[in-house]
């Protein structure tokens, strides 16, 4: 699962030096701050959140080697925590309102992979596949360049460059978030608002990454307990 590290490319964090030489593993959130996330289902994600963070500074080879980005969308794209171990940051508190850029936030979750991997490369750092998180209760805005990202998404994906997962809230447009994601993980429903379930999967799956050895085939926790799986 780990890439080859040997090609050198500038990037945005070229002025940053590494905190440590572990092999790292970026987990980019991309998520969904619009006004139809108001109320309980924003207070849930944040309280999620900050569990995830908390149950990865309490593994000592997670927390060494999983840098946590987070990208919000909702009128606007906002990449509110840059790449960062999970004792870098203060994790922040989410507010909703406006509405749903998500093609635009995705892209920019794209980037900040793209810019990190070459941030690696220039710094003598080895890295797992990264991975990003999709978590929506909505559709695209219109106008919205859906077909556009499906196709970067599915071209990445089948190139190795990054593992795409999404996570639909109640309300998601399936079909929508379908055509998005990659047809070998198509997109979760969220069981009610089971954030911590679901944080708590995500922090055991990348604690398994983080401790793998390269190339390893990891069979990943059952997503059951927080998602409606169909059978």
């Amino acid at each position: 699962m780990s890439e080859n590290t040997a090609d050198f490319e500038e990037s945005s964090f070229g002025g940053e030096s590494p905190e440590n030489y572990e092999q790292k593993c970026l987990c980019v959130l991309v998520l969904d701050v619009s006004g139809s996330m108001a109320g309980n289902p924003i207070d849930q994600l944040n309280r999620g959140l900050k569990d995830f963070q908390a149950e990865l500074q309490n593994d000592v080879v997670a927390s060494q080697r999983i840098e946590v980005a987070i990208v919000t969308f909702g009128s606007t794209v906002d990449p509110i925590v840059p790449p960062k171990l999970s004792a870098d940051f203060v994790m922040p508190t989410l507010s909703a309102s406006g509405s749903t850029k998500l093609v635009d936030g995705v892209r920019t979750a794209i980037g900040i992979v793209e810019e990190r991997k070459s941030w690696y490369k220039s710094t003598g750092q080895t890295y797992y596949r990264p991975w990003i998180m999709l978590i929506t209760d909505g559709e695209p805005d219109s106008g919205q360049d859906v077909a556009g990202l499906a196709s970067e998404v599915r071209s990445k994906v089948d190139k190795s460059g990054f593992m795409f997962y999404a996570v639909g809230v109640e309300g998601f447009n399936q079909e929508k978030l379908k055509q998005v994601c990659h047809p070998d993980t198509p997109p979760l429903p969220l069981k009610g608002l089971a954030f911590n379930v679901l944080f708590k999967w995500l922090s055991d799956s990348m604690g398994l990454v983080s401790k793998s050895a390269e190339w390893e085939r990891l069979q990943l926790p059952s997503p059951s307990g927080w998602a409606q799986i169909q059978i």
